[in-house]
């Protein structure tokens, strides 16, 4: 997809799950997404693809950024746990009971995301390069 579609912010268009290519834990929460997004209502992006650049771009945002998960529905970019929780909305079963904790503030709920946001490669590690997705899941992701 190109930065020109990316920049028209077609609110009909799939949402759009950002995510750091190489971060393991970044990695492993989208495997935890793809099986529980049944309906394949998510497309994945690397944020160091050309696609999430254009979107960081479009929205303000540093495109070497890689400190955030991000979530685009439509012409809203969220980002950090509002973001997580928000992804949650498209997953099956009990998990879009998760979209409660929106009432906590979001003051303490990205302070919680930002210390492991710091510390996730560390923690778990990181890939030398981006992922490339499964087969069965490979039109699900934007590059």
């Amino acid at each position: 997809m190109s930065e020109e579609t990316v920049q028209k912010g077609d609110t009909h268009s799939p949402p759009v799950v950002l995510f750091d290519g190489v971060c393991k834990l970044c990695n492993g929460s989208v495997n935890f997404i793809l099986p529980r997004d049944r309906k394949g209502r998510l497309k994945l992006a690397p944020l160091q693809s050309d696609y999430g650049r254009a979107v960081l771009k479009q929205h303000g945002k540093n495109p070497d950024a890689m400190d955030s998960m991000m979530l685009l529905e439509g012409k809203r970019l969220t980002v950090k746990s509002t973001a997580v929780i928000r992804i949650s909305k498209y997953l099956g079963g009990a998990w879009p009971l998760c979209m409660i904790a929106l009432v906590i503030p979001p003051f303490i709920r990205d302070f919680i995301y930002d210390i492991i946001a710091k510390n996730r490669t560390r923690w778990f590690g990181k890939y030398d390069t981006c992922r490339l997705p499964d087969p069965e899941f490979e039109d699900r992701f934007y590059s």
